[in-house]
């Protein structure tokens, strides 16, 4: 075990000096709903936690239900998976740091600095990038149309016209501004996807 400590404090002065994650690496830690989980506690509250009650609020978030009507059978499931697979590949990443022989959870700087946005469109719901596509193709054909004087659209000036689609962008890019920030990890009391629904 002294061994193991030594060793790791060796190592993490190395994390310490490497260049922040990639996008890939990223994704490649964080595309597990689990481990996005993990990431909404610790940026929730930076102090370190016990794994225990790391996986009793995982678990009512996962399970959609309160902290006290998580049963064993459940808090056990995403307890084991918790410690085997998902906290050491975060501790290896240095989005947080894992004490495996406690069973502490500390953050780290990267882990208050890491902000993820996840796009989240359920089935009745466009995605921004298609709905900027569609203003800017209804904007074309707008103009196109007032080129060519079709009626009844010359009913008002062009300018008039501009006001309107200037009015209509500024709108959706607020609305858009507001939507991200309500789907940052960290930000409110539980995960994006159960804020917003999941994509079934």
């Amino acid at each position: 075990m002294a061994q193991q400590q030594q060793k790791r404090q060796a190592t993490e002065p190395e994390q310490d000096d490497r260049d922040t994650l990639s996008k890939g690496e990223i994704f490649e830690v964080l595309r597990n709903q689990r481990r996005r989980y993990v990431l909404q506690y610790l940026k929730q509250d930076s102090r370190p936690v016990e794994l225990g009650d790391l996986a009793q609020q995982v678990a009512a978030w996962e399970y959609e239900t309160t902290l006290e009507a998580v049963t064993p059978e459940q808090r056990k499931r995403v307890y084991t998976t918790l410690q085997q697979t998902h906290l050491p590949k975060m501790d290896q990443s240095g989005i947080l740091v894992f004490d495996s022989d406690n069973g502490v959870i500390r953050a780290t700087d990267r882990t208050k600095d890491l902000s993820i946005y996840l796009e989240i469109v359920p089935g009745h719901e466009f995605a921004w990038r298609e709905l900027y596509l569609s203003l800017g193709a209804i904007s074309c054909a707008l103009v196109a149309a007032l080129w060519l004087e079709i009626y009844p659209l010359t009913m008002l000036s062009n300018l008039g016209w501009t006001g309107v689609i200037a009015v209509t962008v500024t709108g959706t890019a607020i609305a858009h501004m507001y939507h991200e920030r309500n789907m940052r990890l960290g930000y409110g009391d539980q995960p994006p996807e159960l804020s917003y629904g999941r994509d079934d």
